[in-house]
């Protein structure tokens, strides 16, 4: 091959210094941004492409994901503030257990009266007994009936009239009120939950652990010998080092029930059972007792432990387990401090009243839902 051949080969091979294929290359990058721009101005395949994305579902996660390195590390910034919020907030928890235990002390002068005249060891005074209903209007015509009754007879009906001390079942009546309670109590229970005098909270000292233990107290009965049956509920207040953002406040974390000393043959929370055996080799048979677990409101003194050692509890543990921390924080925070109000069962009834409103925000909020389907019915006919 000459030599003026070769140069004219290599001329057509470059252009300017660039390869021929990388020429074409750029060439055929430009034709496809071209055809790129009229496709992406035509509505139709717009309109396409975002209902593509429309249905493609976008979690939180998803996003985060697509956020640049530099983003990304300051929102673990972020986070890393939102723990040292958590402590803090964990701090504020404890200041308030401590001040929940300065306004116990000024409440107890007033729930041991309240216990005196529930047991009849003190009669409260006529300005004590004075109280105005909301129905005083409707009580004080049912009054101005009722005295146009012959006084002798009324003064009889007075005189007949039973003056029982104090206030008889006073906390079993709670009880049979609350469903939460009355659930736990067998009808063998009844009898020694009428010898119930008094129910405190005492929180935990300053210093110690934060928990706060349950006191009955009963009167002398034929059950038992303690006069006090407790329950103490530990309490924690600090994030989870494995979860911190979970943290939402102090926690019931276990508790710890009270030995019963029941008196003989009393003892509701064991029933005895008769089962007969036969002797493999001479067939005879004999009949043997044993004490099997019975259902009864007293094994709530000896609740199930919650696991310590790593181990996860099963569901059905789980589950009782979650039901006595329940129960604790409902007799800390509702049947002592409002102990009448559940007796007469108005607070009960604002109870109720107030899952039903939940409810009833529930179901309307349903039908807003209901209500956007249809607006994007009408706006979107294809969906």
């Amino acid at each position: 091959m000459s030599r003026d051949k070769n140069i004219q080969m290599a001329d057509n091979s470059f252009s300017d210094g660039v390869p021929s294929d990388s020429v074409e290359a750029a060439k055929n990058a430009t034709d496809t941004e071209k055809l790129t721009d009229q496709v992406m101005q035509n509505p139709r395949v717009l309109a396409a492409l975002q209902e593509r994305l429309d249905s493609v579902p976008h979690t939180p996660s998803s996003y985060i994901e697509t956020l640049p390195k530099a983003v990304k590390r300051r929102i673990n910034a972020l986070k890393q503030l939102q723990v040292r919020c958590a402590h803090i907030e964990a701090k504020f928890y404890e200041e308030v257990h401590d001040l929940e235990r300065k306004y116990a002390a000024l409440y107890q002068p007033l729930f041991d009266k309240r216990r005196e005249f529930i047991t009849g060891d003190v009669e409260p005074t006529d300005a004590e007994s004075e109280w105005h209903s909301e129905n005083e209007e409707e009580e004080k015509l049912a009054g101005d009936v009722k005295n146009k009754v012959v006084i002798t007879e009324k003064e009889a009906a007075t005189a007949e009239e039973p003056n029982p001390k104090g206030i008889p079942e006073f906390w079993f009546t709670i009880f049979r009120n609350v469903d939460m309670l009355s659930e736990l109590v067998q009808e063998y229970d009844e009898p020694i939950l009428k010898h119930l005098q008094d129910i405190k909270v005492k929180f935990s000292d300053p210093g110690q652990p934060m928990s706060f233990v349950l006191e009955f107290h009963f009167e002398p009965n034929d059950y038992f010998t303690n006069s006090v049956l407790t329950k103490t509920y530990k309490m924690k207040s600090e994030p989870d080092k494995a979860d911190p953002f979970s943290f939402e406040g102090p926690e019931i974390v276990d508790c710890d029930g009270c030995t019963i000393d029941w008196k003989k043959g009393k003892n509701v929370t064991v029933k005895t059972i008769k089962k007969k055996q036969k002797h493999k080799g001479r067939g005879t048979v004999r009949t043997i007792t044993k004490q099997v677990p019975n259902e009864s409101f007293f094994n709530f003194f000896s609740p199930l432990k919650a696991s310590g050692d790593g181990e996860s509890l099963d569901e059905d543990s789980e589950f009782t387990l979650a039901s006595d921390f329940e129960i604790g924080h409902f007799f800390r925070e509702r049947i002592v401090p409002r102990a009448v109000l559940y007796f007469t069962g108005e607070a009960v009834e604002d109870d109720d009243n107030f899952e039903e409103g939940e409810e009833g925000e529930e179901e309307e909020l349903e039908g807003d839902e209901e209500g956007e389907d249809e607006d994007d019915m009408e706006i979107n006919p294809k969906v």
